[in-house]
């Protein structure tokens, strides 16, 4: 009897090199039903990502793809390559929205290794890769750096890679901004909205997120599906079993990510203009199906320009348990759990930094 072909992918340590560039082999076509079904998981209030009158009032040709849905799409699209046999994810860094992108455009992604770093202990190690997202005509959509723990050794059963050469272009300082809202733009008017302007926020502020969000099992599952993540962890039940340090499936990292940002957009968000960028973040713990996620935010800075403002926030996610009652019970939840000596805040499951524009008040 023949034996049968089983294809691996994703890499371990010593299929890492520093240099190296992979072509990830999805090619999605964002369209208006993916839009769809993603805000139908997120509740998010930022009205530039919503309202195609709202983003062509401020000069966009149509609504633009949220960009949580596109930072989803390019971490998901790298697992194939790069952390399908990754033990964690470990942060994201230097997240980028340079360009809009709009349903109808095609996206493809690549990702450049930028170290590889042995633990002391031989067995894993930390691999650091930067990753673009481009649509139609290269032009970069999303662009990451984030870092993945994985196993030691070689991938055995990994199937030749295509006959080409790939390459990532060096885009040198990546514009925090789109095309529309780097230049004056008219700012819409609206009877309505939520408030959270930029003149509302001072450093300092914290808020505590009052609304939270159970995961559902076959939600997850099917978020996961949606963006392309090919990890098992996230939907295999028998492999989780067996590799799982929850012995069962666990919720996307970027999903969780997601929540909780949206979690927050009501009250800090829902006057923002455009993701400016997100950084030193990390999950310093776990999700399951069943868990409900609270979020805080904490503001770190604003600078004025003229027309609108920048303001920058310490966002962190819990599970089963509100922000207000582990910041009423003196829990310190915005310092990052990395590297603290004492008071870590075992139910939290994401921090990260978030940059936005936002409008002043009319």
């Amino acid at each position: 009897m023949t034996e049968p072909k089983v294809y691996r992918y994703g890499r371990k340590l010593d299929d890492f090199v520093a240099g190296e560039v992979y072509a990830h082999p999805w090619d999605v076509t964002v369209d208006e039903g993916m839009l769809a079904v993603f805000a139908a998981s997120f509740l998010d209030a930022t009205p530039v990502y919503a309202s195609r009158a709202y983003a062509k009032a401020l000069g966009f040709r149509d609504r633009p793809v949220h960009p949580l849905l596109l930072l989803n799409l390019g971490l998901s699209f790298s697992v194939h390559d790069v952390s399908e046999q990754a033990i964690a994810h470990l942060a994201y860094l230097d997240v980028r929205f340079p360009e809009p992108c709009y349903a109808g455009d095609t996206v493809t992604a690549t990702s450049k290794v930028l170290g590889v770093k042995p633990a002391s202990s031989g067995d894993k190690g930390v691999v650091h890769v930067r990753t673009l997202l481009q649509k139609d005509q290269g032009r970069v959509v999303c662009a990451f750096e984030r870092k993945a723990l994985v196993p030691a050794g070689k991938v055995v059963g990994r199937p030749k890679e295509p006959p080409y050469a790939p390459t990532q272009p060096e885009l040198g300082e990546i514009p925090r901004l789109p095309p529309p809202l780097r230049e004056s733009f008219p700012l819409p008017t609206r009877q309505g909205g939520f408030g959270g302007f930029f003149e509302d926020f001072e450093v300092g502020d914290v808020f505590a997120h009052e609304v939270g969000k159970t995961v559902g099992e076959s939600e997850h599952m099917q978020m996961t599906y949606l963006v392309r993540n090919s990890h098992p962890l996230h939907f295999d039940e028998h492999y989780s079993r067996e590799s799982s340090f929850a012995k069962t499936r666990v919720v996307y990292g970027g999903l969780v990510l997601s929540w909780v940002l949206s979690l927050a957009s009501r009250d800090t968000t829902g006057n923002a203009l455009w993701d400016m960028g997100l950084d030193q973040g990390a999950h310093p713990s776990g999700v399951l199906g069943g868990d409900t996620l609270y979020a805080a935010s904490k503001v770190l800075s604003k600078e004025d320009r003229g027309s609108y403002g920048v303001v920058t926030f310490r966002v962190v996610g819990v599970k089963n348990v509100r922000a207000s009652e582990l910041l009423a019970k003196g829990a310190d939840l915005f310092t990052p759990e990395l590297g603290k000596k004492e008071g870590a805040v075992r139910e939290k499951v994401v921090e990260i930094t978030r940059t936005v524009a936002v409008r002043k008040r009319p």
